[in-house]
């Protein structure tokens, strides 16, 4: 498998999950945040919004960067653009196929 189709498998799993694309929501509206701030807003445990983020951040989506007894996340945007402009270009081509359809239904 390509490198970058197994990013975007990676990124469309973790955005499977309702609880990870509120939890990102969440952080992208804070900026940066620690787990026990993330979890304050969400109606999971402090534990189970860890186990997301490193969902998360295994996909590339989150980056944590230690800042004393705390883990500070931020979103990283890069790997949801690389997945958006993929499904872009899926959209393209399914929509070339569709007026190659139509122009075809349409002149016989």
């Amino acid at each position: 498998m390509r490198a970058r189709q197994v990013v975007v498998d990676d990124v469309l799993t973790a955005l499977a999950d309702p609880t990870r694309r509120q939890l990102l929501d969440v952080l992208a509206a804070y900026g940066e945040a620690t787990a026990t701030m993330l979890a304050a807003e969400l109606p999971v445990s402090r534990q189970a919004v860890v186990k997301h983020l490193a969902v998360l951040g295994a996909a590339g989506l989150v980056s944590g960067d230690r800042a004393g007894r705390e883990v500070r996340y931020t979103v990283r945007s890069q790997r949801l653009a690389d997945t958006a402009r993929w499904m872009a270009g899926l959209a393209a081509d399914w929509d070339r196929r569709l007026a190659r359809i139509k122009r075809i239904a349409e002149s016989g």
